[in-house]
């Protein structure tokens, strides 16, 4: 069950979510078990978690939510949050595309921005996920639950002045991506590909092709507030895949 608009938990963290998973008739023997408390079925898979019953401390969250909310705000934030989404998705649809619309060409509570076909200018969805932090956002949830996309959930929490803002550094982005399509940046040395842009390599000798402030202060908003990232692009499942010590050699400790 959508634990955000069926039990109106805040987004937030990652997780740990906690909630009743709904399975059909034939999966039940299967179900996962805890070395602990028994709570799987006969022909259980094991366990899966070190909490039999989710994460305990994350139910007074929903339980004061629901409360403060009550049966006409809990409609109410779900009547919103799918509006937002629905408000994104139509804006950009000149500039991306939504994947898994309905018949009536609406979706739910969150949209998803299909950035695969870029890639045959180069720009991959985690170029466009890093440029966002140089407009001011963390990105939306990257590659899931498709490959090569964005998946933007605004929920109910957001105000509207937030989601234009988010669609004007998307609109940005795609105009971005325009002028490598069209040869008028560099494929390979421009802002998507190096971004985000810290204070430290903004400052000093610069010798890209674009220009400081497009790099930094790509927007009017980015001027009055700027969100500075603190750190550039780690080699993400490079390094995930070929782990390096970095403990000084065991000679230093003779």
């Amino acid at each position: 069950l959508n634990l955000h608009k069926t039990f109106a938990i805040p987004h937030g963290g990652g997780g740990p979510g906690v909630g009743p998973a709904c399975i059909r008739a034939h999966l039940a023997p299967f179900l996962p078990n805890n070395p602990v408390v028994e709570v799987g079925g006969p022909a259980s898979i094991g366990a899966i978690s070190a909490a039999p019953y989710g994460s305990t401390g994350i139910l007074p969250i929903p339980w004061a939510y629901i409360a403060m909310l009550g049966p006409d705000g809990l409609k109410a934030s779900s009547a919103i949050a799918i509006l937002s989404a629905n408000y994104i998705s139509k804006c950009l649809e000149n500039d991306f595309t939504t994947l898994f619309k309905g018949r009536s060409g609406f979706v739910a509570h969150e949209c998803i921005l299909d950035l695969n076909p870029l890639k045959v200018h180069g720009v991959t969805a985690e170029d466009v996920a890093k440029r966002l932090m140089d407009y001011g956002f963390h990105a939306p949830t990257l590659s899931f639950p498709v490959v090569g996309t964005l998946m933007v959930e605004p929920t109910e929490s957001e105000p509207m002045y937030e989601i234009d803002r988010f669609i004007e550094a998307m609109k940005a982005i795609r105009q971005e991506i325009r002028d490598i399509e069209t040869g008028a940046s560099d494929p390979i040395d421009n802002a998507l590909k190096n971004s985000p842009h810290t204070a430290a390599c903004s400052i000093g000798e610069w010798n890209h092709p674009y220009s400081r402030e497009s790099a930094v202060f790509p927007t009017a908003h980015t001027r009055d507030s700027k969100y500075w990232p603190t750190v550039r692009r780690v080699d993400n499942v490079h390094g995930d895949k070929n782990l390096m010590c970095s403990c000084p050699d065991l000679s230093a400790y003779e």
